[in-house]
């Protein structure tokens, strides 16, 4: 099983999936850094206090912005919402209860939600190319969406002992994937040959958009998981096995 999540956030599914017997090979598609302007992000989050909701779109966000700021506590009334139980979690170890959508835990998911609140003013908080489609989705149906940015995404920094364990890796290999952007970097950085064993792995797409994302770079027809939740992609993985 190959996890590809990013590094310092693969380990929950590593543990999870070795518990299960599965042998795990990380090979992580990106890596989060902390956001260059250190107050310009400050001065986000305290702007964001004041909207009528705040989406946190990740637990890496949660984390990040509560190592920015500490003491960060949104205005009595405003929604604080979070793509996913995971991140959800994360917001309350701070203190702070979030909603997270009822069935979806993507993009769409909170879209579908915060519709039913039909907020004016929504700051996300994350980074840069991580939940675009949700500022897209909100400012279509007009509203004002403020985007706080705490971290950035880059591509992690493979080398030979990454590159050695996909090319001794015996047996089928299961690719459980979460993010279209860390295919994107694995692409560019694996050389040919261990490009090739990877578009022969059977692939767990965390959903339909990863999923499309896998097919458009060659990759084997994609299983979609429930979500990008650890136990959703091994629940996935577990049909690919018995398959």
């Amino acid at each position: 099983m190959i996890n590809t999540r990013p590094v310092g956030g693969s380990a929950a599914l590593t543990r999870a999936a070795r518990a299960l017997g599965a042998r795990v090979l990380l090979l992580p598609g990106a890596s989060l850094r902390a956001w260059p302007d250190p107050p310009a992000a400050v001065r986000g989050l305290d702007l964001a206090r004041d909207a009528d909701a705040v989406v946190f779109s990740s637990p890496a966000a949660v984390r990040m912005a509560f190592a920015l700021r500490p003491d960060w506590r949104c205005a009595p009334g405003t929604l604080v919402m979070a793509v996913g139980p995971a991140t959800a979690q994360a917001l309350l170890r701070h203190g702070v209860i979030a909603q997270a959508p009822d069935a979806r835990y993507d993009s769409e998911g909170v879209l579908a939600a915060l519709a039913a609140q039909a907020p004016a003013r929504v700051a996300v908080i994350g980074a840069p190319g991580g939940r675009e489609m949700i500022a897209r989705g909100l400012r279509t149906r007009g509203w004002e969406v403020r985007e706080v940015h705490v971290y950035r995404r880059g591509p992690a920094r493979l080398d030979q002992r990454h590159f050695a364990a996909l090319a001794g890796a015996r047996g089928r290999l299961l690719l459980l994937l979460s993010s279209a952007e860390s295919l994107g970097h694995l692409q560019r950085a694996l050389p040919q040959p261990l490009w090739r064993r990877l578009r022969a792995a059977q692939v767990v797409a965390s959903s339909a958009r990863v999923a499309a994302a896998a097919r458009a770079a060659g990759l084997c027809e994609p299983l979609i998981a429930k979500s990008a939740l650890t136990c959703d992609l091994l629940q996935a993985a577990a049909r690919c096995a018995r398959g």
